[in-house]
This record gives C-alpha cells, sequence and structure tokens, in this order.
C-alpha cells in the first residue's frame, strides 16, 4: 500500500530504511518508502548486529525473527596463525544480548520487510526518488517509476536511507567529507572448513596482512582479507575462489579451506561523513550520513539506531505530543555518534593493516598484553556492542537534579522498557505520588512506573523512548521534571 501524500516519504529500502518504516508505521504515521532497486538484496552484506540494536528491536517487539534467522557470535580469537594473541569474550556486556547475531543483511533485509507488509505497507520498488524542494510545510517530491514515467509526492517529511551515493545528501548540497583509503579489500561469502570454534570471529595477523573470518553457521564464513595498494593506481578484480585459497594458506592456520562460494568481491574502504543530519524537513540517516571501515561491523547498527533515534522524536512531533523543536536534537546526537564511529573504526583499520614488522611485533605484544586484563576486555565490548553510546551533550540531557546511583542523564537504560514505552511515550521511574503526578500532569509524554520504595532513597528517573536517560533526581526535583518536560511536551 503506498501513501500517495504521506507524512513521511523514506527514499532506500535498506536495513536503515526499512527500520525507519517498521517504527513509524509502528506507531501509526502514514509513509511512503520506496527504493530503485526491484527486489531487496540477496547478498550477505552487513553481518553483525550488536546488542544495543537487538535491545532496540526487542523494545519494539520484533525482536525474536532476527534471533531466529542469526547465530550468536561468542567473542574473537586473533593469531598469527602460529600463535594465539588474544581471545575475546563477548559474555561481559552488560546487556539482554550479550553476542553479536551474526546474521547475513539478506535476511535482516527480509524480516524487517515482512514486518512491514504485516503492517500492511509494502516497498514501492523500482521508483527512484529524482529531486525534491522544500516549500513551506511540505516537501515536493519528484520520484521516477519503472516504465520511465515521473511521479509528484507531497510529504510532511522526507528521510534520505538512500546509501553512500544518496540522491537526498546532493540535493542538500551537504559535503561527504572524508576519503577513500587506497588499499584494496578481498571478501568472500561461501563454505569453510578447519576453523574451531565455530561461534567466534577468527582473525589472523599475518606480515602481509590481515584475515578474517565471521561464522553464519552450517560451515558458511564471510572471508575478509586486505591486498594492499593496487598497482599504477587500477582497483584489483573481483578475487577468484583460488585467489581466496592461496590468501587463506598463506595467512591463515594450517587445514583451513573455501569452497563452493555465494560472492565473490573486491573493494575499497571509504570513510566519510556528512557534518549536519538535518535542514529543515529533509533528514539523512545510515550510510547516507556516514560511511566508514567495516571494522567492528558497526556500520548498520549506527544507521539503525539513527532510525530508532528519529522515529519517536518524529512521531510526537507528527501527533502534536512535542514541539517540533524535539527535533533538533536528532542531528547533535547522532551526529556525535557518527564522529566515534568513524574514528574508532579508522583505528581498527589502522591497527590491521600494518606492514612495518616492527610495528607488527609492538602491536601483537601490547594486544597480548593489554587483552589479559578482563576490564579491558569489557570496555572493547562494550565498545563494539554500542551499549556504551550515551548522548552527554544532547539538548535532551537535563544538567539539574540530584544525582543517584545508577545510569546518570544522557546514559543507556540497561533494562527491558514496560509493554507499550519502547518509541511511544517517556517512562517515568519513581517514587509512586511523583511518578503518578507526572503522568497525569503529561499524559501524552509519560507512562508511570512505580518502583515502591521509600520515597527518601527511591531515585525519580525520566527514561526517554529509545531507552536513555532524560533526567534523574528524587522526589524533591519533581519540579525539575515537571520543567524537562514542559520544554518537549507541545
Amino acid at each position: 500500500m503506498a501513501v500517495n501524500n504521506p507524512k513521511v516519504l523514506i527514499a532506500g529500502a535498506g536495513p536503515v530504511g526499512l527500520t525507519l518504516a517498521n517504527e513509524l508505521a509502528r506507531h501509526g504515521v502514514p509513509i511512503h518508502i520506496i527504493d530503485k532497486a526491484p527486489q531487496r538484496t540477496d547478498k550477505s552484506k552487513a553481518l553483525v548486529m550488536w546488542s544495543r540494536t537487538l535491545e532496540l528491536f526487542d523494545d519494539a517487539g520484533y525482536v525474536g525473527p532476527f534471533l531466529a534467522a542469526g547465530r550468536r557470535g561468542t567473542g574473537a580469537q586473533i593469531s598469527t596463525g602460529k600463535e594465539i594473541i588474544a581471545r575475546m569474550s563477548l559474555d561481559s556486556i552488560d546487556s539482554r544480548y550479550p553476542f553479536a547475531l551474526m546474521i547475513p543483511q539478506s535476511e535482516t533485509e527480509r524480516v524487517l520487510e515482512e514486518q512491514l507488509a504485516a503492517r500492511g505497507i509494502a516497498v514501492d520498488r523500482q521508483v527512484e526518488l529524482t529531486s525534491f524542494a522544500e516549500t513551506g510545510d511540505k516537501v515536493e517530491a519528484t520520484i521516477k517509476k519503472a516504465d520511465g514515467g515521473t511521479e509528484r509526492v507531497t510529504a510532511d517529511w522526507l528521510i534520505g536511507c538512500d546509501g553512500a551515493h544518496s540522491t537526498v545528501r546532493h540535493g542538500l548540497g551537504f559535503s561527504f567529507e572524508g576519503s577513500t583509503l587506497q588499499s584494496d579489500w578481498a571478501l568472500a561469502d561461501g563454505h569453510v572448513v578447519g576453523l574451531e570454534p565455530k561461534d567466534r570471529i577468527h582473525i589472523f595477523w599475518h606480515r602481509d596482512g590481515i584475515l578474517a573470518f565471521f561464522p553464519m553457521g552450517d560451515d558458511r564464513w564471510r572471508v575478509i582479507s586486505d591486498l594492499g595498494e593496487a598497482k599504477n593506481g587500477n582497483h584489483h578484480p573481483d578475487p577468484t575462489l583460488e585467489e581466496v585459497q592461496t590468501l587463506i594458506t598463506r595467512r591463515g592456520s594450517p587445514g583451513i579451506s573455501f569452497s563452493s562460494p555465494l560472492w565473490l568481491a573486491a573493494f575499497r574502504i571509504n570513510e566519510r561523513k556528512v557534518k549536519e543530519y538535518r535542514r529543515g524537513r529533509v533528514f539523512l540517516a545510515g550510510d547516507a550520513a556516514h560511511i566508514h571501515s567495516p571494522a567492528g561491523g558497526q556500520g548498520m547498527n549506527t544507521g539503525m539506531q539513527d532510525a530508532f533515534n528519529l522515529a519517536w522524536k518524529l512521531k510526537m512531533v507528527i501527533a502534536g505530543t512535542a514541539k517540533p523543536s524535539l527535533l533538533d536534537s536528532y542531528s547533535v546526537e547522532r551526529s556525535a555518534v557518527g564522529d566515534m564511529v568513524l574514528r574508532n573504526a579508522g583505528r581498527m583499520t589502522d591497527a590491521a593493516i600494518l606492514r612495518n614488522p616492527i610495528a607488527q611485533g609492538l602491536r601483537n605484544a601490547v594486544v597480548k598484553f593489554a587483552t589479559g586484563f578482563p576490564a579491558l576486555q569489557h570496555f572493547i565490548a562494550e565498545q563494539l556492542s554500542e551499549t556504551n553510546i550515551a548522548y552527554p551533550s544532547s539538548p535532551l540531557t537535563a544538567k539539574n537534579g540530584h544525582t543517584a546511583n545508577g545510569p546518570k542523564p544522557g546514559m543507556r537504560w540497561p533494562n527491558r522498557l514496560p509493554a507499550g514505552a519502547g518509541g511511544r511515550t517517556f517512562t517515568a521511574l519513581g517514587p509512586k505520588d511523583a511518578v503518578t503526578a507526572l503522568a497525569q500532569k503529561f499524559p501524552a509524554l509519560v507512562m508511570s512506573v512505580s518502583t515502591d520504595e521509600p520515597t527518601h532513597i527511591s531515585a525519580l528517573r525520566l527514561i526517554r523512548p529509545d531507552g536513555y536517560v532524560g533526567f534523574v533526581g528524587t522526589a524533591k526535583d519533581q519540579a525539575h521534571a515537571e520543567a524537562y518536560l514542559a520544554k518537549i511536551s507541545a
């Protein structure tokens, strides 16, 4: 079902666009989602769903199909091929989902598209956004259909989830600042035997470069290897099965064999980002706003979390529950996260592709020593899983109120949100009288949950619809909590 004059027009039906479409549709917002591809991808592409993303889908009520379609990755092992440098576990992640869910992007998109279809919405395929203009309180967009004909679509808001070559980003005139690494990489998706254990990522730091294996279940693995800089500035052609096996034999441990490839490709890494994710009634999310090294597997996750962040804010503004100024926080929050992910992924890539033997030896010694400390392993796991993402500088993070034990304003709330709260309302936690009063004063904005603890020791908290703490205080800070909500409430 396509909406001719939707509240929101979404350009791009990859994982980010489909996540945004599901979240807006779940809130009853009329949408129209388009994509120029005739069908969803059949490639594995983005392969990992991390803990924070799974928590958000859990709070939204549809994490189950992802868990059923994926395989749990419990950690990683780094080796030279002859010696184990480090073994890292993910079970220290403070989350309901202390693992990496290894799931091909083709399956992620299938789950999301089926969820959207269950809400009565289909992706309008072989439809391409060609231009748009903001006129007053509307966005006028021109789309090109499969038969070559064009059509005008009027929407209240336009969201560009249309990837690295985003038409929306180009239309806004935003600079995609950054660079393309000059080294080539090989990617292979196929059948691998000789790797144990099968629930871990295996990374080999050979003197010639990195070789990495990512489990997908049933002896299917993703293989990644850097090839160095291409000669004469030319791109390396897609690798053959024989070339992949040669890399594995040279860089991996003995006895590993690769066969039955489903996908063979050569690629280069781009590291680019826009400064702002919004202008007026037009937003960017996912690869349209930021692309980075696949190291850490955080690209798709970061984009999906862009979508969750934007969806609840847009829903509240459209419903008249919140002031339009609520949307100002989207770019502030997500651009800072994009900067962090870009920086961390770049560092991991730089460490992996060291060529100098002395630098390699130093890297290996430092990593072997450092990962022997559980606290550092925990820090790395929290960073990879994106459970450490916080919004300390956000306009939605209260700067007043008394401190209390537990997550501070701006930090992630680790517990499952109450049924019905995920993406819909702020959750007020604390003394019964205080939270009841807040819910009564802001009935469209707040759901109250009593802690049944003595008033003098119980913290008063406001948890955002996306599971981040907005305000922390005590029952004495009720006036501050009301002032915080008044700044948001329409």
